[in-house]
């Protein structure tokens, strides 16, 4: 499956897909768990090429290739990898914020009408829970993935989704200011840094 971002056709039925698995009639909460899970995917490859090697790989949408398998998230495939030739932070916001997440916000707001602010949301939280599952897997990178990661929050489109604030020898603590409405499918609850939860819960 290649036009995830540009096909409405394909993207309608991985979010009735979505739909069926999460037991929710509602199409936005699906749309928008598909969305955040998507962004996950691409934060982690591309920050974790970032913090181990220094170069970001090149996630342009004509390369990418998505499936929907029978169960889990949505499959990425990276037919061959070649490098964005600039700094990490320039080439991580181009990469996944400009070729990818903006095309895929567009086309996740069209198909199910959930709003920017939830989908920038989405955006800055998948990219925080890239960069602490990293941070525990790999805690000395040779690069250091908090100050970029820092710096992408502190750009648009992430830079009023939520706020943060760095917690010494820790990932940083990060409230959204949105809610990705999972807490909406039966039997879930809020995610750690939702902005419905009461701060002194905040991730």
């Amino acid at each position: 499956m290649t036009d995830l971002y540009s096909d409405p056709d394909v993207l309608e039925e991985c979010t009735r897909k979505y739909s069926r698995r999460l037991g929710t009639d509602q199409p936005r909460v699906a749309a928008s768990t598909l969305h955040l899970g998507t962004a996950s995917r691409l934060w982690s490859i591309a920050l974790a090429c970032a913090a181990l090697t220094g170069r970001v790989p090149d996630l342009g949408p004509d390369r990418l290739w998505w499936r929907l398998p029978d169960s889990g998230p949505l499959d990425l495939r990276l037919p061959d990898v070649r490098e964005v030739g600039q700094d990490p932070l320039p080439a991580l916001h181009h990469t996944v914020t400009v070729q990818n997440l903006a095309p895929w916000a567009d086309a996740v707001r069209r198909v199910s009408g959930v709003s920017p602010h939830t989908l920038r949301g989405n955006a800055a939280s998948a990219l925080i829970g890239a960069h602490r599952v990293l941070l525990a897997g790999e805690p000395h990178a040779p690069f250091p993935v908090v100050p970029l990661v820092r710096a992408l929050l502190d750009r648009p489109p992430l830079a009023d989704a939520g706020t943060y604030r760095v917690v010494p020898a820790s990932p940083l603590a990060f409230r959204r200011r949105s809610c990705c409405l999972y807490y909406r499918v039966p039997g879930a609850g809020t995610c750690g840094d939702c902005v419905l939860n009461p701060k002194e819960k905040t991730a």
